[in-house]
């Protein structure tokens, strides 16, 4: 049944997709992005308190490990003399930190634990987001701001796992996590390349680059 919940990114009708419990998911009829009722969103303290459960430490090899996808693909497109953004970093900003080991250079940004807002007012050669774009609550308003924030020839690396419809959604861990409020298929960041204006976009498992 088609019902009037517009789509968090591109405001388009959706339809009902899955229901687990209290919880319901839409999938938009345009983008293919999965998502939740926004009065289901967690509210900022709730937010706050999950992330803070999150143990990302980079001693940990498993860790490091979970983050090399975007650490190599940096350190291929780019060099120490380019300046990075880590946004979204979180508590334990691992990819981060394995590049500064690298006399990288990369800026924090969290809304949470590195609030600093004049790093948004600068631009960048490259930017990562690494398990951040699922919690985006305006995924239109971020989109275009991350595309902004870079420089020409610039590029953008998110890490999120993608749905495709080979993944059994009912048992898939990805959509149990309150703070994911929006899921993206192959399809989804078709539309974001178009829309905000990337020149390239390329799928490698988990890791998507999108260059300005």
């Amino acid at each position: 049944m088609i019902i009037s919940k517009p789509c968090p990114l591109c405001n388009g009708s959706s339809e009902d997709f899955f229901q687990w419990k209290k919880r319901m998911w839409y999938t938009c009829t345009h983008c293919h992005a999965i998502f939740p009722p926004n009065d289901l969103f967690p509210d900022k303290a709730a937010e706050k308190s999950r992330y803070e459960e999150h143990h990302n430490d980079v001693n940990n090899p498993g860790y490091r490990n979970f983050v090399s996808p975007i650490v190599e693909a940096v350190k291929t497109n780019f060099t120490e003399l380019h300046h990075g953004l880590d946004f979204g970093a979180g508590t334990g900003p691992v990819a981060a930190k394995l590049l500064s080991d690298e006399n990288y250079k990369v800026e924090l940004y969290d809304p949470f634990f590195h609030h600093h807002p004049h790093l948004l007012q600068m631009q960048y050669d490259y930017i990562f987001s690494c398990e951040v774009v699922e919690h985006f609550h305006d995924p239109a308003k971020e989109f275009a701001m991350l595309k902004n924030l870079l420089k020409e020839n610039g590029k953008l690396f998110c890490m999120t796992s993608l749905y495709n419809d080979d993944i059994n959604f009912k048992t898939w861990y990805y959509k149990d996590d309150s703070t994911h409020v929006f899921i993206y298929r192959h399809e989804t960041f078709e539309y974001i390349q178009k829309t905000f204006g990337f020149s390239e976009l390329r799928i490698e498992k988990n890791l998507i680059i999108l260059s300005a």
